[in-house]
């Protein structure tokens, strides 16, 4: 299996996408694979929840659902994180997400 195919995956309710988080960057940016999950950057700091929801925004923005569509399903607190999207394929989120890994950055 495809890497890409491996980091989203369909599930009865939406897609499900693994991504490694990296806080207080620059700018909030999809950045290519790391592992098994694809890389994010966000550019709020991991204080009181304010990276996971910019995290949450970034996703629902990119893949045009509410933000209420997006949930962490494990890893809040950590680097590694668990998401759903519901509502919208994995094929979808792939396209929305990772059109230009191979040819660099995807920013907002």
């Amino acid at each position: 299996m495809d890497s890409r195919r491996a980091i989203v995956q369909d599930s009865r309710i939406g897609a499900v996408l693994i991504v490694h988080v990296q806080p207080h960057a620059a700018r909030t940016e999809c950045v290519g694979i790391h592992g098994d999950a694809l890389k994010i950057r966000v550019a709020a700091r991991p204080l009181d929840g304010a990276a996971n929801d910019a995290l949450l925004r970034f996703i629902a923005a990119r893949c045009a659902v509410p933000q209420a569509s997006v949930v962490i399903q494990a890893g809040a607190e950590g680097r590694r994180k668990w998401l759903c999207v519901k509502g919208v394929t994995a094929e979808t989120v792939r396209a929305r997400l990772m059109p230009t890994i191979r040819e660099g950055v995807v920013k907002t």
